[in-house]
């Protein structure tokens, strides 16, 4: 596997820090942050971004999740392992994700859902959390970046999506 290019991120001058700031922004609104790492790797599953994939995974590995918690993340709505705040957040993050899928891209019921459990604020900060991995993903794909050893370096020191 080769990278088709560096990542434009890092191409362009001030985009990875605009980026990372933009990610760090959703932080302080108290939204657990396994929450947010549950909502990357799903987003990253949906749009095949493997270096995303493999840090949320290894996030949520650092952050204390059981491996089964991580490895159903694919199948939330069938496993037992969410509660319902959580499940609340992956739909939102599915239609927020898949806007293409459907006539109403995040349809009332959803976003209903995701307001029982989430403030104004929190409901915020999860849609930037959402749009922001959305972008890493299509960044990623696109030139086909390649995940491995390299993100357990990278993901040590910060705990900053990616």
């Amino acid at each position: 596997m080769k990278a088709r290019m560096q990542n434009p991120a890092l191409s362009v001058p001030g985009a990875f820090q605009a980026l990372q700031q933009l990610a760090a922004s959703v932080h302080d609104v108290g939204i657990p942050e396994v929450t947010h790492y549950l909502v990357q790797l799903r987003a990253s599953q949906i749009n095949g971004c493997g270096v995303c994939v493999d840090a949320h995974s290894r996030e949520l590995e650092h952050a204390g999740e059981p491996s089964s918690r991580i490895f159903a993340v694919s199948a939330w709505r069938e496993a037992p392992y969410f509660n319902e705040a959580e499940r609340a957040a992956l739909a939102l993050t599915e239609a927020a994700t898949r806007l293409a899928d459907r006539p109403d891209p995040v349809p009332d019921e959803v976003w209903d859902e995701a307001a029982r459990h989430y403030s104004e604020p929190q409901l915020a900060a999860l849609v930037i959390s959402i749009a922001t991995i959305n972008a890493w993903n299509r960044l990623n794909a696109v030139t086909r970046q390649i995940g491995g050893d390299w993100v357990e370096q990278a993901i040590q020191p910060a705990s900053q999506p990616s």
